[in-house]
């Protein structure tokens, strides 16, 4: 059995013991119905707690300005699989409100414009494969009422 250097198998080591590189998701969101209020974002990879990524203290989270063209920036993201939740809060209430108790009134949107049917997507419908380099997405808002 041959032995190799001890230089080449601690270069071997250290090669296999360096960091994942982190990149940007740029989102681009579509088709607002005005300009009031914040757009609402978070990215998780947590399928359980999907799509209330607040649960996730290791989510991409973020509120931006709602305006005719909105894009939102995370930065830092490690490749895996991963599901963004928009929300846009017209009144700027920090929260989803609803008509009947179960109808949205504000706008929402999915990565991969996963469908709304009677309840928010499962985070299978709405994932993607985030590698090293930077990735663009567009997610388009939708309304129910």
């Amino acid at each position: 059995m041959k032995r190799l250097p001890l230089l080449v198998f601690g270069g071997a080591l250290t090669a296999m013991a360096a960091p994942v590189a982190a990149s940007e998701v740029t989102i681009t969101v579509t088709d607002l119905r005005n300009t009031k209020g914040v757009v609402r974002a978070c990215m998780t990879t947590k399928e359980d707690i999907f799509p209330k990524c607040i649960k996730d203290p290791a989510s991409h989270r973020t509120v931006v300005p709602a305006g005719e063209k909105v894009t939102i920036t995370f930065k830092g993201v490690k490749p895996g699989n991963y599901a963004i939740a928009l929300l846009h809060d017209e009144n700027d209430d920090g929260k989803a409100n609803r008509a009947l108790g179960m109808m949205p009134k504000e706008g929402y949107g999915f990565s991969r414009d996963a469908p709304v049917r009677m309840a928010p997507p499962k985070f299978k419908d709405a994932v993607f494969e985030h590698g090293e380099e930077a990735q663009s997405l567009t997610i388009k808002m939708r309304y129910f009422l």
